[in-house]
């Protein structure tokens, strides 16, 4: 059986839905941004409240348990009320924990999570833990010994230990997938470029890919019709600037519009598989290590490893919490048989 670890962040997740707020969306002529409002200075009624665990080391070390993976996590909590949360999430995963860092002086991870009408969110996050993870707390005899070593996004000061266990991992021949954090790469290209070479897989979404390589999805003009081509000539230019290595697979996701892929012989793309949509939280989580997952079982298929990474991220988004719609390998086989029409295109 192959074993996955994961490093990351987790969280206790407070989300807060109100049907008062408005999407307000401004266009100039290089880019589109959409932003969330609420009436200033009022007192607006919650339309729906829960809470759930999550972060990036919580939600991929849940799927790659859930699709059959042997699997770890490393992540920082403290000992709180919060880090009990956690703990309880875990006791039906099959997932080993003995690698979590756990320090009474720190608080757990905590986020208020803002859903729209639309289903999509803007995070309120408090990092805590998350972002105090320090070299000399990490086991990395558990890298060495896994196969794949799933690297979430890392805040803060735990960002310094990126470096080192990426190279670790490297060295001692466990494959990488990466999914870079903001922290990661504001520091520049030529920083995240030294991680980006010992990664076999990469997984970003469009925001993230236009902070790395400073390149800006152009709208419609006049003269030019983007929309027209099947693949966006800038997401196209994106993928190409983000694989350094030849080994390497490349993606970016864009939300609603789905999923781009870049083996360095082809250009895929994959729709969004249809669903219903309650949050957006713990999509991309489940897309990423759905996909790094799917690779495996498709025999490096990356096309249909994208439509798996998209049944699963379809499935988590049509429930609220980022890991309570995870489904399995069999079951996302057994959506796509339902769905005979649904494909990736190459282009």
């Amino acid at each position: 059986m192959t074993k996955v670890i994961t490093i990351g962040s987790a969280t206790m997740d407070v989300f807060v839905e109100c049907d008062d707020a408005n999407i307000v969306s401004v266009c100039s002529k290089h880019k589109n941004s959409d932003f969330m409002s609420y009436p200033y200075g009022a007192k607006i009624d919650i339309t729906t409240f829960s809470s759930k665990v999550g972060g990036g080391g919580v939600n991929t070390a849940c799927n790659f348990g859930n699709l059959g993976f042997e699997t770890a996590a490393i992540f920082k909590i403290g000992k709180d009320i919060y880090s009990e949360g956690i703990f309880d999430a875990f006791k039906n995963r099959s997932v080993d924990l003995s690698n979590i860092i756990q320090d009474e002086n720190s608080s757990t991870g905590f986020s208020i999570i803002l859903v729209s009408f639309q289903g999509d969110r803007t995070v309120l996050a408090h990092r805590g833990a998350n972002a105090q993870i320090r070299e000399d707390e990490i086991n990395y005899k558990a890298i060495e010994e896994a196969d794949l070593l799933y690297v979430a996004p890392l805040n803060g000061e735990s960002n310094k230990v990126l470096e080192p266990i990426v190279d670790y991992a490297h060295k001692h021949g466990t494959k990488i997938c990466f999914n870079a954090g903001t922290t990661s790469i504001k520091r520049g290209f030529e920083h995240i470029k030294t991680i980006l070479k010992s990664a076999h897989i990469v997984v970003m979404n469009k925001e993230e890919a236009t902070m790395t390589t400073g390149i800006q999805v152009r709208p419609d003009t006049k003269t030019e019709k983007f929309s027209h081509d099947l693949i966006h000539k800038d997401i196209k230019k994106m993928l190409m600037t983000l694989k350094v290595m030849d080994y390497q697979i490349i993606v970016i996701t864009d939300g609603g519009k789905g999923a781009y892929a870049y083996d360095g012989k082809k250009f895929y793309f994959c729709p969004v598989f249809n669903s219903p949509v309650v949050s957006t939280l713990g999509a991309g989580d489940a897309f990423a290590s759905t996909f790094c997952g799917a690779l495996a079982r498709t025999n490096h298929d990356v096309g249909r490893s994208l439509m798996y990474a998209s049944v699963n991220s379809a499935s988590v988004v049509s429930q609220f919490g980022a890991t309570e719609g995870l489904i399995t390998f069999e079951q996302i086989e057994s959506r796509l048989e339902q769905n005979p029409e649904y494909t990736y295109l190459e282009g």
